[in-house]
């Protein structure tokens, strides 16, 4: 049985600490999360109509979910740390299983976005404490870095699988089955959670924070909402209103955080270079990364004519390296600290967006294979990297917390960057007269998202290094690193 790590509370359960048990539920859940969001990408025109679903409700099929997802991750995190790992993320996988039920059950396409949204509230208690239960299981050192490794792989798996699943399944059943089997699937791994997990919490819980939870996810969903509003025009009075009201609410949440005795979310972390390179490296990856990718199926039909189903094989293979790529960064870790795999990680699949330029109607898909390859070669590192900063960057006893944080600026930053993306890739299609045209005009906005994603990912690289160099010069400043005996018994204190 596996030590409880400092600041966690033993198993108040009888059931012992199972590490492989704990890796391979929680790894489970967290790529049946990732199929569920990504699996709409490849068909998304196609689940729109069978769903009876205009333009708007289309562009939700995704956002409902980033809104779920994004205005609990934090709360989810919290309540896990101080109320059970294992019960937020138990009770997450069974409520995921329910909206995938209720989504493959829709009568119409209002209750299906509905679903969505359920969908993810159900994802962010499923990911907000798995990072915890994987560090209650897993000791600091060498089995903890493999583990948070393949964590980062299931994240890649996931991306890697769901378009081709969704559409797959829509060809060939229909759009209902493609919820229906991730359904049977979560229902089978929420029984699994229920049995091999080991229960977790903090030794001394924090009081409920409702001002907190309220502001961040007022802020988070109306923001949100504002990004996708915004893809049919940016100055439109509503986009404006959701926009400003979703900065002015996160900013109260700030103004909250700052003045209650015990916050959700501690700003004081925001003074460790290693919390800021694990929020700030999450942002840039949803923003430069993960938002241009989620949309690059799209692109892809628009410019080449691709369908569905091979739109998302091409994107398999940035996905699917990324996996490999996660699997083996543990072997960085004895070289590089985490903070500067994620400045490397970031800089490569800036390199390998900046190649994917020069698309046209006319060129092949293979045209596009080394610049995914180095991309997915990064986005391992990266996955790998977020997950170990995740943890060590906030105290042993609110692991949970940083795993909500660090999702949150991921899903949020995943909402610009599709804005963005949509903003850039379609500013020349509306004024381009015929189809061929509008491909042509498509291929040069796709050449200017690339530049920008690029660049975005080469800016948060640099952060990166920025906050290595901080986090250096604060080791220098603190003097020798105190002994092993030295560090648990301050542990023990």
């Amino acid at each position: 049985m596996s030590p409880a790590p400092p600041g966690s509370s033993p198993a108040p359960s009888a059931v012992p600490v199972r590490p492989g048990a704990t890796l391979a539920v929680t790894a489970a859940a967290t790529a049946l999360v990732t199929v569920a969001y990504t699996a709409p990408t490849a068909s998304l025109a196609a689940t729109a109509r069978a769903a009876h679903l205009g333009a708007s409700g289309r562009t939700w099929i995704l956002t409902g979910t980033l809104v779920g997802i994004s205005a609990l991750l934090l709360t989810a995190g919290s309540a896990a740390d101080d109320h059970g790992r294992k019960r937020v993320f138990t009770f997450g996988v069974a409520l995921f299983a329910a909206a995938e039920a209720l989504a493959a059950l829709a009568p119409g396409g209002a209750v299906y976005l509905a679903a969505r949204v359920l969908l993810g509230i159900a994802s962010a208690a499923v990911l907000a404490p798995a990072l915890g239960l994987l560090s209650h299981a897993h000791p600091p050192g060498p089995a903890r870095i493999r583990a948070l490794g393949i964590w980062g792989a299931a994240v890649g798996l996931g991306i890697a699988v769901g378009p081709v699943y969704g559409a797959l399944v829509q060809q060939w059943a229909g759009w209902r089955t493609v919820g229906g089997g991730l359904a049977v699937v979560s229902a089978a791994v929420a029984a699994c959670a229920a049995v091999y997990l080991t229960e977790s919490r903090a030794e001394q819980p924090r009081a409920l924070d409702p001002y907190g939870v309220l502001t961040l996810a007022a802020g988070t969903s109306v923001l949100i909402a504002g990004l996708a509003e915004g893809r049919s025009g940016w100055g439109r009075s509503v986009v404006v209103a959701l926009l400003a009201g979703g900065v002015l609410l996160l900013a109260a949440f700030a103004v909250v955080e700052a003045k209650v005795r015990e916050p959700m979310l501690d700003l004081a972390l925001f003074r460790s270079p290693g919390f800021i390179a694990a929020t700030g490296g999450a942002l840039f990856t949803g923003l430069s990364l993960v938002g241009f990718m989620s949309y690059l199926p799209t692109l892809l039909q628009g410019v080449l004519g691709l369908s569905g189903l091979a739109a998302g094989g091409v994107l398999a293979l940035w996905s699917g390296l990324s996996v490999v790529s996660a699997l083996q960064a543990r072997r960085l870790a004895a070289h590089l600290s985490a903070t500067a795999q994620v400045a490397l990680g970031l800089l490569v699949c800036g390199l390998g967006e900046a190649g994917l330029y020069g698309l046209t109607p006319g060129s092949s898909w293979l045209r596009l294979a080394p610049g995914l390859a180095v991309a997915g070669i990064g986005s391992g590192v990266l996955n790998a990297a977020l997950a170990r900063l995740a943890v060590s960057s906030v105290p042993a006893h609110r692991a949970a917390m940083g795993s909500g944080a660090n999702n949150t600026s991921r899903y949020l930053g995943s909402a610009l960057g599709v804005a963005v993306t949509v903003a850039v890739a379609g500013s020349a299609r509306a004024a381009a007269p015929g189809p061929e045209a509008a491909a042509r005009a498509l291929a040069t906005g796709t050449d200017r998202a690339v530049l920008v994603a690029a660049t975005l990912c080469l800016i948060g690289a640099v952060l990166a290094v920025a906050a290595r160099r901080s986090e250096a010069r604060d080791k220098t400043l603190a003097g020798p690193e105190p002994t092993a005996p030295a560090r648990e018994r301050a542990a023990t204190r």
